[in-house]
């Protein structure tokens, strides 16, 4: 009887074990296209309201908002600056729906030239085209939209020196934005902005931010200068930095590759952290889970062109290159967009792609009425896709 038992146990095992050895892999699925939209040269982003898209940019030195339906029809079309050069480069949805757009402007604007007193003679009858000041974007600017009637406020900063914004979160509590020069910029639901806040100088980019629930910052990019104390590690560190309610330096984490191009320019409340991974002539997009204390819960890299995007705690989205091992069915000969969803432990459940048409990646976004949206470009046009 001992030895039956025995066997049936062993064999339960062996058994257990071969189920677990043969787990099916991943095949590769088709991305739903859900629209199109004419190729918009400058493109910043794009978000949603409701079942509204609202794509902003910029067109020669005008910034813009536009709002499609599903089909691509245009619901409307809204200057964000019409007295200034402008570039709009973040956005941002509250709670209620506002649309929020950061961007830089000038606060400067052309003073008529004084007609003279003498008439000088001009026999040639030449027109004197009055001088038209050169205006430095620096000034910080948020937008503010309602979009049940399109009414815009404009909230603007003047700066020191010119800078641009990668990035903003919203929040019950407020806005912060960030970008170029280590730069951190709070404002209140109201338009009220605070005072800049840098964190190290011109070589630290800041690309995501995350606003915590107790007023702290996690805010991701790249550096090549010392920063709370953590010295470069390779030509250029991916950071993480963790700021407090009143913008100190809490932590920061820094990549460790050395002779390494490193940035983490694509992050989530949860955590889930893409970007880029440069060295030599390899290019990779790195994916990580990281818990509360900033510590890695699992991780890749995956051959890529480098551009990623992340959304929620699930979802990754590349530009893959080469295979990925976890998949069945996936080995491109031309790079071609890829999303992939984790789970917990970080075990890859499902993936699709986009044609090999889509040649660029331009955001990856979740929305509460649209789903997950997968935005690329083509040579002549934009597309945005969904599950299917």
């Amino acid at each position: 009887m001992k030895r039956f038992l025995s066997f049936l146990v062993i064999a339960t095992l062996l058994t257990s074990s071969s189920a677990l050895a043969v787990t099916k892999r991943p095949t590769v699925k088709a991305l739903k296209l859900l629209t199109t939209i004419e190729l918009v040269d400058d493109f910043s982003g794009l978000i949603t309201s409701g079942k509204t898209i609202i794509i902003y940019g910029n067109k020669g030195d005008k910034s813009f908002a536009r709002a499609l339906d599903t089909s691509g029809k245009e619901l409307w079309n809204i200057a964000l600056d019409e007295a200034s050069p402008s570039i709009a480069s973040a956005a941002a949805v509250d709670t209620s729906g506002r649309i929020w757009i950061a961007g830089s402007t000038s606060l400067q604007r052309p003073t008529p030239t004084a007609s003279p007193t003498i008439s000088a003679l001009n026999p040639d009858k030449i027109i004197d085209v009055p001088e038209i000041f050169t205006a430095d974007l620096n000034a910080f600017s948020l937008w503010s939209i309602d979009p049940t009637n399109q009414g815009l406020t404009q909230y603007s900063m003047q700066l020191d020196s010119p800078i641009l914004i990668n990035a903003i979160a919203v929040d019950k509590e407020g806005i912060t934005a960030v970008g170029s020069a280590g730069s951190v910029i709070n404002s209140d639901l109201a338009g009220k902005i605070t005072k800049p806040v840098f964190i190290g100088t011109q070589a630290t980019n800041l690309e995501a931010v995350i606003r915590h629930s107790d007023g702290s910052l996690t805010v991701t990019g790249s550096s090549t200068e010392t920063l709370g104390g953590k010295k470069l590690a390779g030509k250029t560190d991916g950071v993480i930095i963790k700021l407090s309610k009143a913008n100190k330096i809490v932590s920061v984490v820094r990549s460790s590759a050395p002779k390494a191009l490193r940035s983490w320019n694509s992050a989530t409340p949860t955590l889930l952290l893409s970007g880029e991974v440069s060295t030599g002539t390899k290019i990779e997009s790195a994916v990580t889970k990281f818990s509360n204390s900033y510590l890695p819960i699992w991780t890749y890299r995956f051959p890529s062109t480098g551009i990623s995007f992340v959304a929620g705690s699930t979802y990754a989205f590349i530009q893959s290159t080469g295979v990925i091992t976890q998949l069945a069915n996936w080995a491109p000969k031309t790079p071609q967009p890829l999303l992939l969803s984790f789970d917990t432990k970080g075990v890859i459940t499902s993936a699709y792609s986009a044609p090999i048409s889509q040649k660029q990646l331009l955001g990856l976004y979740a929305s509460k009425d649209l789903g997950l949206l997968c935005i690329t470009s083509s040579a002549d046009a934009i597309s945005i896709f969904t599950l299917n």
